[in-house]
């Protein structure tokens, strides 16, 4: 899941920063949506095979790798720049709320109608977001460049590692899912070993994170302003150690559930503080790099984070993976308070000196 993000995000990001990011949004949603409608297709008419299914898959991946950093560089243009980390908690939202709602839904409808009715409102799905891509009238534009394209790239790298706010928000971010990519990697785990649950109290457990989540979604903006930045996510980190813990200790399913309340509240301060900050700092011409760069950051640390406590729930158990995971997130805490994300303490930011 990783890999394809690790490799094409920085590419897919400088694109977005070379051409119409709504024009590009709008071609890899037609692909996106006629790819899906391919798939229900030849379910329904039993045509579909391995081969098929995996290349159709591939093109499916090779366009939300293309989408992600292109739509998280359009947010600024679609709110005010004060509006900005709402807009990001509020995409969280939507998204936890999906990843909520979205298996169950998909389950009914597998068993009332088949497989192919899935993939049908899979493309009915990507077909809505092609028609409020249409009816946005962009009027922000991408400036003709002279540079190469491989040069574009290298402008991008060089500005997240000189610019400290941008630099510092990518070290945060592996600081915080190297360690608690534990709970996904070990979660089936969890599910099937500690709490000795099936398919059904694996989806209660993601949709608990999923509303603990938008609870946190309702306050952050509160809690920002109160304590700062830095500290929101100092606290978000530590709160998520505290349900990990709890989870690792215990085989009750009501705690369990507690707990990944607990954890979605700590995921979604920890990251939307984290993207709206980088979607603050970054100006409009290296937008979508910048974004590319966060997005490289999280995959890698959610591959390392997930075969580092794969390997030692292997060899010990995913309890022990999830404690160790527990008590490295505090650490990392720490560390990240002296990575500030505050605008005031840094310099200027360049950007627009590679526009």
């Amino acid at each position: 899941m990783s890999l394809p993000i690790l490799l094409l995000a920085l590419p897919a990001g400088t694109l977005a920063d070379r051409v119409d990011r709504r024009k590009l949004l709008i071609a890899v949603q037609a692909v996106l949506m006629l790819t899906a409608a391919a798939i229900s297709l030849m379910t329904y008419t039993g045509t579909i095979t391995p081969q098929r299914l995996l290349v159709l898959t591939a093109i499916m991946g090779l366009g939300m790798v293309i989408h992600v950093p292109t739509w998280q560089a359009s947010i600024p243009e679609l709110v005010p720049r004060e509006q900005i980390p709402q807009a990001v908690a509020l995409g969280s939202i939507s998204f936890n709320l999906a990843r909520s709602v979205g298996p169950a839904l998909g389950g009914l409808l597998i068993a009332s109608v088949g497989t192919w009715i899935a993939f049908a409102v899979n493309s009915f799905s990507f077909g809505v977001v092609l028609l409020v891509l249409i009816r946005w009238r962009r009027t922000a534009s991408e400036k003709p460049r002279r540079e190469s394209f491989t040069t574009s790239i290298r402008t991008g790298v060089v500005f997240v590692v000189r610019e400290r706010v941008m630099r510092n928000v990518l070290l945060r971010v592996v600081l915080f899912v190297l360690p608690a990519s534990a709970l996904w990697s070990l979660m089936p785990l969890i599910a099937r070993q500690q709490l000795n649950w099936d398919s059904r109290g694996y989806g209660y457990l993601v949709g608990s994170i999923g509303v603990g989540a938008v609870v946190a979604a309702v306050w952050l903006p509160r809690l920002r302003r109160i304590v700062g930045i830095d500290q929101t996510v100092f606290a978000a980190m530590c709160i998520f150690a505290t349900g990990l813990a709890v989870t690792s200790m215990s085989s009750n399913r009501g705690l369990a559930i507690a707990s990944m309340f607990v954890m979605g509240i700590g995921w979604m301060m920890t990251l939307t503080t984290l993207n709206s900050t980088a979607q603050v700092t970054l100006a409009n011409p290296i937008r979508a790099r910048g974004m590319a760069c966060y997005l490289s950051a999280m995959a890698g640390g959610m591959a390392m984070g997930a075969w580092l406590w794969g390997l030692i729930a292997k060899e010990y158990s995913p309890e022990l993976a999830e404690l160790l995971a527990a008590a490295m997130l505090p650490v990392h805490a720490i560390i990240g308070l002296m990575l500030p994300l505050q605008p005031h303490s840094v310099e200027k930011p360049v950007a627009a000196t590679h526009s």
